[in-house]
C-alpha cells in the first residue's frame, strides 16, 4: 500500500529551508548510503520503515531505529543456501561490456543474467513488493521485511560502478596495487577508497554540525565525520542544485514519428529501459552513466597495455562470474571461465593506482562521495514515494526528497 494519497512526489532536499546555502560498496559504503537516505526521509516515513523491519525485536537496546544496521544484510546472507538465488541480483552486466575498451549497457547481446534476474529487475521487484504493504507490523523474514532490506542494499549496489561492469567479475579478477599493497579493482572501489577518505578527513568534521536533522541520524560510527563532510561540502554545497536531476527520470514517450516501418520494427526491438523504468523510478537510466565511468577512468587503459595486460580476467558471458569466492580468483576454471593466457599467483607486475592521476582524480572530483550521495538521495526519494503521508497540496510530480 502506498500511503501518500497515491500521488507521485516532487524532488526537494532535506532541510534546505533551515540550512544556509553553502560497490555494490562494502559494509561501510552501504551504511553511508542508508544514512544519507535516512537524513532525507519525510518525518512520517521512518516509523513505517521501523515497523516493516520489526526494529524493536531485533535491536531491543538501540534507542533509535536506523536503516544503516540492515544495509549490508543482503551481502551477509547471499551465500546461505536459502538465499543463493539472490546472488545475481547484486549486479547487472552487459554481455558486450568490456571496459575500458567498450562500455555497453547491455549491448546487442543483452544482459549476462537475462532481463529478469539482475540488479535492475531486483530494484523494480522489491519496490513492487513494498507497494503492497498493508500498513501493519511485519515479522522478521516476511516478504515485505526482506524486500525493504534488499532495496536499501540494492541502491548501494546500483551506485557502485564495478557492480555494473561486465569485465573480470566486476573487476574482482584484475589485480592492482594500492599504496604498494596487492588488491583487486573491485575491492579498491568496494572499501579501500572510502577507508582512505575516512583516515584523511579534516578534524573539524569530528565535531557535530549545527543541524539536528543531520546529527539525529548519525550513530556514533567511524564514518560519521565522512557523512558530515559529504552533507556539508557535497549535498549542501557543490551538488545542491543537482539534486532534482538526480531523482528525475526521462519522460517515457513511445510515440513513433518514423512511419509504419519504424513502428513495425520497434515491435521487434528490445526496449531495455522499458523492462525496469517508468516516469518515477528508473534504475536503468540512473545506472547507465555510472557504467560509463568504467570506461572513462575506473578501468585504466594501462591495464590493457604491457606490462599489465596479462592480468587475470573473467569472461563476462559466465553467468556465475560474480559468484566465485574471492579466494578462488587465481584458479583456472576447466570450463574456460578465465581467459586463456592470463596469469595466476602473485608474480605481477601490477599497476599502482594510489597515484595523483587515478586516486588523486577520484579524490579531487569527489567521485566516490557523489556516487554515495546519489545512492542515498534516490533511495530516500523512492521510500518517500512509497510511504510518505502528505497533504494533497504537498504532493507533486516525480520523486520527492524531504525538504522545502
Amino acid at each position: 500500500m502506498r500511503v501518500n494519497n497515491g500521488l507521485p512526489l516532487l524532488a526537494a532536499v532535506a532541510g534546505y529551508s533551515l540550512i544556509p546555502s553553502v560497490k555494490a560498496w562494502g559494509a561501510a559504503g552501504h551504511e553511508i548510503v542508508a544514512t544519507i537516505a535516512q537524513i532525507h526521509l519525510h518525518p512520517t516515513v521512518l516509523p513505517k520503515l521501523c515497523a516493516i523491519l520489526n526494529f524493536t525485536s531485533i535491536n531491543p537496546h538501540e534507542p533509535q531505529c536506523h536503516l544503516a544496521p540492515i544495509a549490508a544484510w543482503a551481502d551477509r546472507v547471499r551465500y546461505l543456501s536459502q538465499y543463493r538465488w539472490t546472488a545475481p541480483l547484486h549486479y547487472v552486466e552487459g554481455k558486450d561490456d568490456y571496459p575500458s575498451e567498450k562500455c555497453a549497457f547491455p549491448g546487442e547481446r543483452g544482459w549476462v543474467n537475462g532481463p529478469g534476474k539482475n540488479l535492475l529487475a531486483a530494484i523494480r521487484n522489491m519496490t513492487g513488493t513494498l507497494e503492497d504493504w498493508d500498513g501493519g507490523a511485519e515479522e522478521i523474514g516476511s516478504p515485505t521485511n526482506e524486500a525493504l532490506k534488499f532495496l536499501v542494499h540494492f541502491y548501494g549496489d546500483l551506485h557502485m560502478p564495478l557492480h555494473l561492469a561486465g569485465r573480470a567479475r566486476g573487476g574482482n579478477g584484475i589485480k592492482v596495487l594500492f599504496d604498494g599493497r596487492l588488491t583487486n579493482l573491485h575491492s579498491l572501489w568496494d572499501g579501500l577508497l572510502i577507508a582512505q577518505r575516512i583516515r584523511t578527513l579534516p578534524r573539524n568534521y569530528t565535531l557535530p554540525l549545527p543541524f539536528p536533522e543531520i546529527e539525529y541520524n548519525l550513530r556514533g560510527t567511524i564514518y560519521d565525520p565522512y557523512v558530515r563532510r559529504l552533507m556539508w561540502e557535497g549535498i549542501m554545497g557543490r551538488w545542491k542544485d543537482d539534486i532534482q536531476t538526480w531523482v528525475s527520470c526521462p519522460t517515457s514517450d513511445n510515440t513513433s514519428s518514423g512511419g509504419v516501418w519504424q513502428t513495425v520494427m520497434s515491435l521487434f526491438k528490445t526496449n531495455i529501459a522499458a523492462q525496469t523504468d517508468d516516469n518515477i523510478i528508473c534504475p536503468y537510466a540512473w545506472a547507465k552513466p555510472i557504467n560509463e565511468l568504467n570506461c572513462d577512468f575506473i578501468f585504466p587503459k594501462a591495464l590493457d597495455q604491457p606490462p599489465y595486460n596479462q592480468q587475470l580476467s573473467v569472461d563476462s558471458d559466465s553467468q556465475s562470474a560474480h559468484l566465485i569466492p574471492e579466494a578462488e580468483v587465481d584458479l583456472v576454471d576447466p570450463n574456460g571461465r578465465f581467459r586463456a593466457g592470463s596469469k595466476s599467483g602473485g608474480d605481477g607486475p601490477y599497476l599502482e593506482l594510489d597515484t595523483p592521476e587515478y586516486a588523486g582524480k577520484i579524490r579531487n572530483e569527489l567521485v566516490v562521495e557523489k556516487l554515495l550521495a546519489q545512492g542515498g538521495i534516490r533511495l530516500a526519494g523512492v521510500l518517500n514515494w512509497l510511504f510518505a503521508d502528505l497533504e494533497e497540496n504537498d504532493a507533486r510530480g516525480g520523486l520527492w526528497v524531504q525538504g522545502v
